[in-house]
């Protein structure tokens, strides 16, 4: 996997085409796609395309789907992962996920709903009847490796003990304001990649963007606030996922290169705690509402 990768989470299906192009162009060869963001057809385009051009080989790229929360009943894993892979035109995927730990109501409603507008839990499977199916794909040759996403220490370690195919990849939030520090030694110390969403903050204001101590170092080195936290999180041994829109910072996004040491350990000191995305409490991505 490469270090940088381009997360796909874009509502606009249009504006997915064009970034995703633009992400091309600019170097990025790591893709990060899911069943729900709803819009794996377009970024298959926009691949196709590229590879249509000539320069890139499917060898060169890094794609990553994600398995649904309504989909982890075990019988439905590979007809989920099989849909994907037609979406996006490709005949294997380099990386699947189980996008969350929570498993939903099974069904073709991605947001199953009660009476009161209560996320409806499937309590029927549990998260190591859907690894076991996750396994399987890797058995039979069309997904190269599979990991896990928006899951605590706690929720992996028993799934890491009895994996038969351990994981690859675990997919969190990471950012100066929640480092995951436990979390990284761990998957440092077990060889498994761990990969940063929301390496700039989700872009919420006032966030790491804004932090003092980034603003500074920016300055300091003559780069973008954006380039200092993308540097860090490649310094302190992760890969992390960026989305930019166009294709101008899709290309400020890619050119890092790394920060001083005492610049480095300038951003480790930060003390500000802040998680931006609730999906670890909810089971939904942030921004699907919690229902009360």
């Amino acid at each position: 996997m490469l270090a940088l990768g381009f997360g796909t989470l874009i509502p606009d299906a249009a504006v997915t085409i064009s970034a995703t192009r633009g992400a091309l162009e600019a170097g990025f060869r790591h893709f990060d796609c899911a069943e729900r963001y709803r819009n794996e057809r377009e970024v298959g385009e926009a691949l196709q395309t590229g590879l249509a051009a000539g320069g890139i080989a499917r060898e060169d790229l890094f794609v990553t789907t994600k398995l649904w929360n309504s989909n982890h009943r075990p019988e439905r894993v590979k007809p989920a992962f099989e849909a994907s892979l037609e979406r996006l035109k490709l005949n294997y995927l380099d990386l699947y996920l189980i996008h969350t730990p929570f498993a939903f109501q099974p069904g073709d409603e991605q947001d199953p709903r009660d009476q009161n507008g209560n996320v409806i839990y499937d309590r029927g499977v549990t998260l190591l009847d859907t690894w076991r199916a996750m396994e399987s794909l890797v058995d039979h040759g069309k997904c190269r490796a599979i990991g896990l996403s928006d899951i605590s220490l706690n929720e992996l370690l028993p799934i890491y003990e009895s994996a038969r195919i351990k994981p690859a990849v675990v997919q969190v939030e990471a950012h100066p304001y929640l480092p995951e520090t436990e979390l990284l030694e761990f998957c440092k110390e077990k060889g498994i990649v761990f990969l940063a969403f929301a390496p700039l903050g989700h872009g919420i204001r006032p966030g790491p963007l804004e932090d003092p101590v980034i603003v500074a170092i920016a300055e300091r080195i003559g780069k973008t606030p954006a380039q200092v936290l993308l540097a860090w999180a490649v310094q302190r041994g992760t890969a992390l996922l960026t989305t930019p829109r166009t294709a101008a910072r899709a290309k400020e996004n890619f050119s890092i290169s790394a920060l001083p040491e005492d610049a480095f350990e300038e951003i480790n000191r930060i003390q500000t705690r802040q998680r931006l995305n609730d999906v670890m409490r909810t089971g939904s991505p942030g921004f699907i509402p919690q229902g009360t």
